[in-house]
C-alpha cells in the first residue's frame, strides 16, 4: 500500500534529520524547501486546482488563456514581453474570498478575475497567466519559476519554433521528470502548418518529452487564433479539477523526486566479507599498542615467582622473594588522582605500534564503511580518534584482574607438605645432634632404631631434605605449567576489556554512523515509495 503524502513528509525530514551535517547543503536546503512548500499547500484549500500556463515569449500563451477563459482577459500584443505580473482567473467564486483569496496570496498574485462556470470551466479551478520563462526582465522570469513549482497542473505553450528550445527542456521541463500526471504539452499556433507537419512536430513533441522523463505527458495542438484543439485543452483541465487529484499527484511526485534524490545520496553500505577480519586486526592492534604481551609475560613470570615461594623448599624459598614481583614493577593497579587515574608503569607504546593501532582503526572504518558515501565516512572517521585510546587502554589493563589474590589451594597442600618434611628433616637433625652430645659425654647410647638400611635419625634427616627438594622439583614444574593457563587465562581477560575499550571508542562510533546511514537510506526510500 502506497504512503500517504503526510506519511511522505515524515518519512523524508526523518531522513534529513538521520542524515544531517553529512548530507549535501544543497540537497538539503532544495528537500527542506519541498517540504515547506508542500505543507503550505496542503493547508490551502483542497478545493481549488491551480493550473498554469506557462510558456516561452510570443508562444501565444496569453491568447490561449483569454480563448480558454472565453473573454479578453490577459493583454495580448506584439511587445514582448506582454506578460510583466501573473494573471489569476477564478471559476465559480469570489477570488478574493477565504478559500481562493489565501491560495492566491500564497500564490502572490495580485492580479485577479471571477468567472461564472461556463464554456466547459468548472468550479474551483484557478487558472494562471504566467509570465514569459525566457523574459529578458530577471524579475518576470523569478516569477513564473516560482509559480511553475507551486502550481498543481502545469500547462506548458509551445510554439512550432521553438518547441525544441534547449533552455525549455533543460531548464524546466527534466527537473518535472516523473510528474507525467501533472504536465500537458500544448503545441499552440498549430494552424500555421500543414495538417502533415502537425502530427510530425506533435509526435517529436513527445518524443522529447519522453527523452526529459516524462513519457506520458499530454501533448494536445490547438491555435489559440482558429480555436482548434482549445476544447480538448478545456476539457483536460475540467477533468482535472473535477477529479482533485493533480495537486496531490504534483506534491506526491515533488515529494518522491527529492526522496529519491536524498537515498542517493545517502545509499546503502554494501555487505564487507572483511569486516569481522578487520575488527580481529584493530584488537590485534590496540592490545600491542597497551602493552598486553607485556603484561602477559609478567603474569606469566609473576605466577611462577609466586608459586615457588609457596611449594619451595621452605629454607630457601625465600630467595624467590627477593626477586621483585614483575607486575609490582608494572604498577597495574589503578592509582586516583584528584579526578583522574594514574596511568601503569607499562612502557608507552612505541611509534610503530602507535602507527599500526592508527592504521587499524582507519582500515577498521573504511572496511565497514566500504561503498558508504565519502562525507558519511568522513565523519565516521571524525567521531573515530586515537587520542583518548591511549588511556582508555591503560586503564583497560589496570582493572583487569591478572592473578587470584588468595594462593590456589595446591600451593597450600603443596606447602604444608614441605613444612612437614622440614619438620622431619629437623627432627632428624636433632636426633642425631641428640646422639653426638652422649656420645661426647660418653654417657649410655640409647637404643636406635634402624630404619631400612639406616638409623631412623639419618632417614629422617637425609629423607626430609631430598623429598623436600625433590617436592620443591615438582611444584617448580606444575608452577611454569600453571603460570602459562593463568598466562592465558590473563591474556584471554585483557583481550576481553581491549576490545571493550575498541567497542566503546570505534566500533560502536562506526556502527552508529552505519545506523544513520541506513535510517536515512529506509526512511527515503519510504518516502520516495509508489
Amino acid at each position: 500500500m502506497s504512503p500517504t503524502l503526510d506519511e511522505r513528509l515524515d518519512a523524508l525530514s526523518a531522513a534529513l534529520d538521520a542524515g544531517g551535517e553529512r548530507l549535501p547543503e544543497p540537497l538539503v536546503a532544495r528537500t527542506r524547501d519541498v517540504l515547506d512548500r508542500v505543507r503550505e499547500r496542503a493547508g490551502l484549500s483542497a478545493e481549488h486546482t491551480v493550473v498554469a500556463l506557462a510558456g516561452a515569449t510570443g508562444s501565444g500563451k496569453s491568447s490561449l488563456f483569454n480563448a480558454l477563459v472565453g473573454d479578453e482577459l490577459a493583454a495580448t500584443g506584439v511587445q514582448r514581453p506582454t506578460t510583466s505580473h501573473p494573471l489569476a482567473v477564478v471559476v465559480g467564486e469570489d477570488p478574493d474570498g477565504t478559500g481562493p483569496g489565501r491560495l492566491l496570496d500564497w500564490l502572490e498574485v495580485r492580479r485577479r478575475h471571477a468567472v461564472p462556470p461556463a464554456a466547459g470551466l468548472a468550479t474551483g479551478l484557478v487558472l494562471l497567466d504566467l509570465p514569459d520563462h525566457d523574459s529578458v526582465v530577471v524579475e518576470h522570469r523569478l516569477r513564473a519559476e516560482r509559480l511553475v513549482a507551486r502550481a498543481d497542473l502545469l500547462v506548458w505553450v509551445v510554439d512550432p519554433q521553438k518547441y525544441a528550445d534547449g533552455a525549455l527542456h533543460e531548464r524546466y521541463l527534466r527537473p518535472l521528470a516523473g510528474r507525467d500526471d501533472v504536465v500537458v504539452l500544448v503545441l499552440n499556433q498549430a494552424d500555421r502548418l500543414p495538417a502533415a507537419d502537425v502530427a510530425a512536430v506533435v509526435a517529436d513533441l513527445r518524443r522529447l518529452a519522453a527523452d526529459d522523463g516524462l513519457p506520458r505527458a499530454r501533448v494536445v495542438a490547438a491555435s489559440a487564433r482558429s480555436g482548434d484543439g482549445v476544447a480538448d485543452l478545456r476539457a483536460l483541465v475540467a477533468r482535472a479539477v473535477e477529479r482533485r487529484e493533480a495537486g496531490n499527484r504534483r506534491w506526491v511526485a515533488d515529494v518522491r523526486a527529492a526522496a529519491l534524490e536524498v537515498a542517493d545520496a545517502c545509499r546503502d553500505v554494501p555487505g564487507g566479507r572483511q569486516r569481522s577480519a578487520r575488527a580481529d586486526d584493530l584488537v590485534a592492534a590496540l592490545e600491542d599498542a597497551a602493552g598486553v604481551p607485556t603484561v602477559v609475560a609478567a603474569v606469566r613470570r609473576s605466577a611462577v615467582r609466586r608459586a615457588v615461594a609457596h611449594t619451595g623448599w621452605p629454607p630457601v624459598r625465600w630467595l624467590a622473594r627477593l626477586r621483585p614481583d614483575p607486575l609490582r614493577r608494572l604498577h597495574l593497579a589503578p592509582r586516583a588522582v584528584g579526578d583522574e587515574v594514574a596511568p601503569t608503569s607499562l612502557p608507552p607504546a612505541g611509534p610503530a605500534q602507535r602507527a599500526r593501532a592508527a592504521t587499524a582503526v582507519r582500515d577498521h572504518t573504511d572496511a565497514v564503511l566500504a561503498g558508504a558515501p565519502d562525507a558519511w565516512v568522513l565523519a565516521a572517521r571524525a567521531r573515530v580518534t586515537t587520542a583518548d585510546l591511549p588511556d582508555a587502554l591503560d586503564l583497560a589493563v589496570a582493572r583487569t584482574r591478572l592473578l587470584p589474590e588468595r594462593p590456589v589451594w595446591w600451593w597450600r597442600a603443596v606447602g604444608a607438605v614441605q613444612w612437614l618434611l622440614l619438620a622431619a628433616a629437623v627432627a632428624g637433625a636433632l636426633w642425631l645432634a641428640g646422639l653426638a652430645v652422649l656420645a661426647y659425654l660418653q654417657l649410655p647410647d640409647p637404643v636406635t632404631p634402624v630404619w631400612g638400611p639406616a638409623p631412623a635419625p639419618t632417614v629422617l634427616l637425609v629423607g626430609g631434605v631430598l623429598a623436600g627438594l625433590l617436592v620443591a622439583a615438582l611444584g617448580a614444574v606444575a608452577a611454569r605449567w600453571g603460570a602459562r593457563a593463568r598466562a592465558r587465562s590473563a591474556r584471554r581477560r585483557l583481550r576481553a576489556a581491549v576490545q571493550d575499550v575498541a567497542r566503546r571508542l570505534v566500533v560502536d562510533p562506526v556502527a552508529q554512523e552505519v545506523a544513520s546511514l541506513r535510517s536515512c537510506r529506509d526512511l527515503a526510500a519510504r518516502a520516495a515509495a509508489r
